[in-house]
């Protein structure tokens, strides 16, 4: 059995890259695994020697201290990987595919999972519905930042791609999949994105230009991206985009500068809980300001989709009420506009199979968008203070040395 490394939240500010467990196929107990889940038999499931595992946005409001993670918890949702072994029950996946891991966790076999809400699957986290590896009070499943992982469902969970050396070619694109270029999609989607449509992205991190870009791929004319770091910005206009500084105002204005008019057929939130004001309030925090900011700037029968994280519990939130998740949203506002919202963990299996196609066949640059910079695992401690600096990169770890020779 070989040995296995991953990186651990040590608390606020604080990564580790520690030896850690082989993975078995019993689900043991540990830092924030749900009591319910202990001891749980996984022969459904597989175990994936990692190709790629991303540091990801919502990781990092775990490493601020913003949530109520337990030190010790090994993060990481974003993986990909090749299958080196398989449980009894596994009938499908095979040992040698290189396959992308959505970081939803599904059985396949509950009501939402046949309805395609694999975002909320009713049977993999004891507390509520809906799961995701190393994530804070989601069921306790250990996290992809890691040499080696275990898959549960794996023959319902796992993309494999049909060509392995076709996509090793392709991997940084395809390490996409397993979240960002999703979630951005379902954003776009759930906004109402379509053929010659004027798009308010809010946010410029790796999520925000992965919505960016599949607005694009979705036929929009415009896609207009806001942000207060000016590196994430230029990135945004790397590929087309129209951006608005945040910290110059209100972003009505400069929005008509660009289109005429103040406001956008669609509107994408992929910022989240960790909002910051506009103008003169743009060094402070205030979390709703995107909500309200959306619905402001968003025509009148218009769609926000939100895809940006906001929790039910915030320990650094700056008043009581947002620290239990509850914000001063301008809900009459979006009422009298009637406007449509759709929030919540994007079911990336309901995305990834089309969105892996049309990166096969050349119709996507997703890497390049959002500017995917390979570290090794050991450098994860200088990838998450980079990112969390405000670098425009999306750092994808290299847990086994696979992705020199790919990139």
């Amino acid at each position: 059995m070989p040995g296995n490394k991953g990186v651990k939240y040590e608390g606020p500010g604080k990564v580790e890259v520690h030896e850690i467990d082989y993975p078995e196929f019993t689900l043991q107990d540990g830092p924030g695994v749900n009591p319910g889940n202990v001891g749980r038999k996984l022969p459904h499931a597989a175990i994936l020697k990692s190709v790629a595992t991303n540091i990801c946005g919502s990781d990092q409001h775990m490493v601020r201290g913003r949530t109520t993670a337990p030190p010790g918890l090994v993060l990481g949702h974003e993986i990909t990987g090749e299958v080196v072994e398989t449980g009894p029950d596994v009938e499908f996946i095979k040992n040698g595919d290189l396959v992308s891991v959505p970081f939803n966790i599904a059985c396949g076999r509950c009501r939402n999972c046949k309805e395609g809400k694999t975002g909320i699957c009713e049977n993999v986290n004891p507390d509520r519905p809906g799961s995701a590896y190393g994530y804070v009070d989601m069921g306790g499943w250990v996290g992809g930042q890691a040499q080696y992982v275990l898959v549960p469902y794996a023959d319902w969970n796992l993309l494999k791609f049909p060509d392995k050396d076709r996509a090793m070619e392709k991997i940084l694109d395809l390490a996409m999949l397993s979240d960002i270029f999703p979630t951005g999609f379902h954003g776009c989607v759930t906004a109402g994105v379509g053929p010659g449509s004027t798009v308010y992205v809010a946010g410029a991190g790796p999520v925000g230009l992965a919505a960016a870009t599949s607005a694009f791929l979705l036929g929009a004319a415009v896609v207009i991206v806001a942000d207060l770091n000016e590196q994430r910005l230029a990135q945004a206009r790397s590929f087309g985009c129209e951006t608005v500084d945040v910290t110059k105002g209100d972003p009505r204005d400069q929005i008509e500068q660009i289109l005429g008019v103040p406001e956008v057929d669609c509107g994408v939130d992929a910022v989240g809980f960790e909002a910051r004001g506009h103008g003169r309030e743009a060094e402070s925090e205030r979390p709703a300001t995107v909500l309200n900011t959306l619905m402001d700037v968003t025509r009148a029968g218009g769609a926000l989709g939100i895809p940006g994280l906001y929790v039910t519990g915030d320990p650094g939130a700056a008043d009581e009420a947002a620290r239990q998740g509850s914000l001063s949203i301008r809900i009459g506002l979006g009422w009298a506009k009637s406007h449509s919202l759709a929030t919540g963990q994007c079911p990336v299996m309901r995305y990834n199979r089309q969105l892996m196609q049309a990166i096969l066949h050349d119709r996507v640059q997703i890497a390049k968008a959002v500017n995917a910079t390979p570290i090794p695992l050991e450098e994860a401690p200088r990838g998450y203070h980079e990112f969390d600096e405000g670098a425009a990169r999306k750092y994808v770890l290299d847990p086994n040395g696979m992705l020199p020779k790919a990139a």
